[in-house]
C-alpha cells in the first residue's frame, strides 16, 4: 500500500511538473529577439506578445532542430489597420540560399479588409509554392489555432480544425525532407510586399503593432535523438475524403493566388508538381 501511495505521488508530481513546463513554454522551448515580452491569462496560460514599431520587431525562435511533426500554436492577430506588417509561424533549417523552410504567413491589411494567409514551402532554396488564403474571421478578434504537420510524404497546413492545404512529395521533386529545422514566430515590417503587392504600406501612428502567442504544442522528431511515442498519428497522416472537402472548400471560396496558376511568374512551364495535384 505504503508502495502504491508513493507512486501515485510520483504520478501527480510528474503530471504537475509537465503541466508547468507548457505553462512556461516561452522560456522553456524558444530563445527570443527583439520585442518580446511574457504575460498570463486568467487561466495562467503564458501568452508571448510581439511587438513592432518603427525601430525593431520581435520573434522567438526554438531551441530544439526537429525533423517531421506536427506544431501548432494559437495566434491573435492585430486589430485594426494592419497594412504591411507580416506575423508568421514557421519551421526554417537556416537563412542560406539552400534552406528547407514551411510558412505561415499572415499578411496585414487595412481596416474591414480580410487578413491573406500565405502559405508556402522551401525546398533546397527554392520557394515559389505559394497558397494565399483571405482568412474567413476576424484573426485579431479572439485567438484561433495553427498547425503544421510535416512528414516524409506530405505537409499539410490547418486552420482550427480545417485542413485548407496538403503539399504532396513526389520523389522525383524537391521536398523537405533531410535538413532539420526550427520553429519561428516573428513579427516584422513588409511594407514593400505584404498588403496589396507592396502597394499599402505600415501607417506607423498606430504603431506599436502586436500579435499574441499561446498553447504551444510540438509533437515531433528532436534531430538526433528519437520520435516520441504515438509518432505514428502524424508520421504517416494524409488527409481524410473529409479533409479533401475542407480543401476543396477553402480553394474554392478562400483561395486568392495559386502560384500553379501564374503564368506570367513561369513563363517556362509550371513546376512539375502543378501537372500532379
Amino acid at each position: 500500500m505504503a508502495r502504491w501511495s508513493h507512486l501515485a505521488s510520483l504520478a501527480v508530481a510528474l503530471a504537475l511538473l509537465q503541466a508547468a513546463s507548457s505553462e512556461h513554454w516561452l522560456n522553456d522551448d524558444f530563445f527570443t529577439d527583439g520585442n518580446v515580452r511574457a504575460d498570463y491569462d486568467a487561466s495562467g496560460q503564458q501568452v508571448a506578445m510581439v511587438s513592432l514599431n518603427q525601430q525593431s520587431g520581435g520573434g522567438f525562435n526554438s531551441k530544439q532542430k526537429y525533423l517531421f511533426g506536427e506544431f501548432s500554436i494559437r495566434m491573435k492577430l492585430i486589430p485594426g489597420n494592419s497594412a504591411g506588417t507580416v506575423s508568421c509561424f514557421y519551421l526554417s533549417s537556416g537563412d542560406d540560399d539552400y534552406r528547407d523552410e514551411i510558412d505561415m504567413e499572415f499578411m496585414g491589411n487595412a481596416t474591414g479588409q480580410p487578413v491573406v494567409l500565405n502559405t508556402n514551402v522551401w525546398a533546397n532554396g527554392d520557394g515559389k509554392k505559394e497558397h494565399q488564403f483571405d482568412l474567413w474571421f476576424d484573426p485579431a478578434g479572439d485567438y484561433h489555432t495553427y498547425t503544421i504537420i510535416w512528414n516524409p510524404d506530405n505537409i499539410i497546413f490547418k486552420v482550427d480544425d480545417n485542413v485548407i492545404r496538403c503539399f504532396k512529395h513526389y520523389t522525383d521533386l524537391a521536398y523537405p525532407n533531410a535538413k532539420a529545422m526550427s520553429v519561428h514566430a516573428t513579427l516584422w515590417d513588409g511594407s514593400y510586399w505584404a498588403t496589396e503587392k507592396g502597394k499599402i504600406p505600415i501607417d506607423w501612428a498606430g504603431a506599436p503593432f502586436t500579435v499574441s502567442y499561446q498553447d504551444y504544442s510540438v509533437d515531433a522528431c528532436v534531430s538526433g535523438g528519437s520520435c516520441p511515442a504515438g509518432s505514428d498519428k502524424w508520421m504517416s497522416r494524409q488527409p481524410s475524403s473529409a479533409e479533401w472537402g475542407t480543401i476543396s472548400w477553402a480553394e474554392k471560396n478562400y483561395l486568392r493566388y495559386d502560384y500553379c496558376t501564374d503564368g506570367w511568374r513561369f513563363p517556362q512551364g509550371f513546376p512539375g508538381e502543378c501537372r500532379r495535384n
